[in-house]
């Protein structure tokens, strides 16, 4: 039984729980951040003492290592020890169908870049200069794209397992999941608003982007699927249909000029800064939901 609110010291009721003994939500997401902060900073001098000299795609390889390392092991302690709760309670259950979600999120997404390409292409808004295995060699393109591809791995697990994953699931728990999906949306857009050429467009679709990837963990319960989404959107996104990653420019397999209007291509940002990102979050919308839809009806 909890104890009224009325018999509650002002500084229980200021950091702890009404309903069980933690801390209150948002302060168990200030702690983690903290956390991350600390293992991130600690883990990098290596990388920054050693990285002058590499190429910059090592550099970021080593960065996004040390990140998801830090961001892991922070909310593994944090859900531990601040949340009293199991790491796996995430939704990250390796029973079931988990490798499917992943693999369903990777083809929905590949889906949903085709789509933004076709339209792209189909309206002259970009050209088509070369492929990389034919101006490279096939050896160092085949090297490339299995380095990008561990890079985008990492990156879509340490996003959905902080964004959908932590934040959004602490946040709901403190208020409710509207306020959890809007909130922890709006700050994975905020994460992303130092990339070089970001914007408040490019804000706003990142926004809705993570309210699409909401959506995967909502539907299924787990973060398997909006990782798998996460992981197949930077991957064809970048490496298979050329387009810059969210600022970024990773190796890629096709070459392309972006030369339509950047209100729908997204310019030197990326589809996520353009207007041909909301059909395409819709047509990932349908796709999840039909792909969803037993389980919809089991709960």
């Amino acid at each position: 039984m909890t104890e009224p609110s009325s018999q509650r010291s002002f500084i229980a009721v200021i950091f702890l729980s009404p309903a069980e003994p933690r801390l209150r939500a948002g302060w168990r997401i200030l702690l983690q951040t903290i956390l991350f902060g600390l293992f991130f900073c600690v883990m990098s001098f290596p990388v920054a003492w050693f990285g002058p000299g590499r190429s910059q795609t090592w550099i970021m390889a080593f960065f996004t290592m040390v990140e998801c390392f830090a961001i892991t092991v922070s909310i593994i302690y944090a859900r531990r020890f601040f949340d009293k709760r199991s790491f796996v309670s995430l939704g990250l259950s390796l029973k079931g169908v988990w490798l499917k979600d992943i693999f369903t999120g990777i083809g929905i997404s590949m889906l949903m870049l085709g789509f933004i390409f076709i339209i792209a292409r189909s309206s002259n808004w970009i050209e088509v200069g070369g492929f990389s295995w034919t101006t490279e060699g096939l050896y160092k393109s085949i090297g490339q794209v299995l380095l990008w591809l561990l890079i985008f791995i990492l990156v879509g697990w340490q996003e959905e397992l902080l964004s959908r994953g932590y934040q959004l699931q602490n946040i709901s728990e403190g208020m409710n999941l509207t306020w959890g999906v809007i909130i922890s949306s709006f700050a994975f857009a905020l994460l992303h608003l130092f990339n070089p050429g970001a914007n408040w467009i490019s804000t706003f679709g990142i926004f809705f982007a993570g309210l699409f990837l909401s959506l995967g963990y909502i539907l299924t319960g787990q973060l398997w699927l909006p990782i798998g989404l996460h992981i197949g959107w930077n991957f064809f996104e970048g490496v298979v249909f050329g387009f810059p990653v969210s600022g970024l420019n990773p190796y890629a397999l096709v070459k392309v000029n972006l030369t339509g209007p950047a209100i729908w291509t997204g310019g030197q940002f990326g589809p996520e800064a353009g207007l041909l990102l909301l059909p395409a979050l819709l047509l990932g919308a349908i796709l999840v939901f039909i792909y969803s839809k037993k389980r919809i009806k089991n709960d």
